[in-house]
């Protein structure tokens, strides 16, 4: 059994991380700035922010991982990126830290341009960017910090919520992206992905995309 902290544990990608981790049978915490009315039982719920780091060390003072999923969007825009660095500042160095990003950080093939450079949606270039500077801030962290970062598929979304399969395809540093050109993953079985990365680590101080 691990303890697992899921910063904006009550979002769309966040909440099925807490569900899977419960079904697994972890011990789940959820962060977020405002209490759900529907809860998981099982799960533990506390309000907090990624804005205010310093006020989260005590939530997280027996938590072995760190899951942070805030996309940089709304009054999030330009923030997310800050907080992921205070948590690498504070936590203590045996916590591990996985972070959900976007597609936008993924290459459309091996050795290829990134996502976010191949005819990416405007209106969320700005929320992949930060997320890609999310990665190389991890990715210039002390060394002895372990540390992950998931990219999903490129049709993953709120609008596009798909149903649990409980499997995925692990592209490495290349979108996911199935025999027709689709690239898709459902919040649940991202969240089984998150979840086995948990379980069995595969990406020490690696980023990774899931899809189908």
């Amino acid at each position: 059994m691990t303890r697992i902290a899921v910063i904006g544990g009550t979002g769309y990608a966040g909440g099925r991380v807490i569900a899977e981790a419960v079904a697994r049978n972890h011990e789940a915490v959820s962060i977020a700035r405002s209490a759900p009315s529907a809860r998981i039982d099982g799960a533990v719920y506390v309000e907090g922010t990624l804005l205010d780091v310093p006020a989260l060390m005590a939530e997280l003072e027996s938590v072995e991982v760190v899951v942070v999923s805030v996309p940089a969007r709304g009054d999030m825009l330009g923030r997310v990126q800050p907080g992921v660095e205070h948590l690498l500042a504070l936590l203590p160095g045996h916590v591990r830290l996985g972070v959900i990003g976007g597609a936008g950080g993924s290459l459309v093939a091996p050795g290829g341009v990134r996502v976010i450079d191949d005819g990416f949606p405007e209106a969320f270039r700005a929320e992949a960017l930060e997320a890609i500077d999310i990665l190389e801030l991890l990715r210039g962290a002390d060394g002895a910090r372990d540390w992950f970062l998931i990219h999903p598929a490129r049709g993953f979304g709120a609008w596009n919520p798909g149903e649990r399969t409980g499997s995925y395809r692990d592209g490495g540093d290349v979108v996911v992206t199935d025999q027709n050109g689709v690239s898709f993953i459902s919040a649940d079985d991202l969240a089984v992905a998150v979840l086995d990365e948990i379980e069995t680590p595969r990406h020490r101080r690696e980023r990774f995309s899931v899809g189908y």
